[in-house]
């Protein structure tokens, strides 16, 4: 088992940045493969970013956030991150952060975990 919790989330202008954190439970940590996904105003939850496990740190992303956002994870302190420079006003949704033990990593299905999400506003 293993407990997810989001924090980071808040309300930026247009081009401002803000970094997300995940801190998960457990000592298994490094052995799931970690993602982002996003859901919108009215929107499904879509992929944003995901980190292959171990230290290997493959990472992927959605082109709508390729070259601004990073995924990055310290396995020693349990923690995944999402940088978000340049937000724009279409990035505004609920973040949250997922781990999967082996399923694809770029659909919410192949997730076994689920953090409850955190809100990004982003103000034009």
């Amino acid at each position: 088992q293993v407990q997810l919790v989001e924090s980071g989330g808040g309300l930026v202008q247009a081009g401002g940045s803000l970094r997300l954190s995940c801190v998960a439970s457990g000592r298994t940590f490094s052995s799931y493969a970690m993602g982002w996904f996003r859901q919108g105003p009215g929107k499904e939850r879509e992929f944003v970013a995901a980190i292959s496990r171990w230290s290997i740190g493959t990472t992927y992303y959605t082109n709508s956030v390729k070259g601004r956002f990073t995924i990055s994870r310290d396995n020693a302190k349990n923690t995944l991150y999402l940088q978000m420079n340049s937000l724009k006003p279409e990035d505004t949704a609920v973040y949250y952060c997922a781990a999967g033990a082996g399923g694809r990593t770029d659909v919410a299905p192949g997730y076994d975990y689920w953090g409850q999400g955190t809100q990004v506003t982003v103000s034009s």
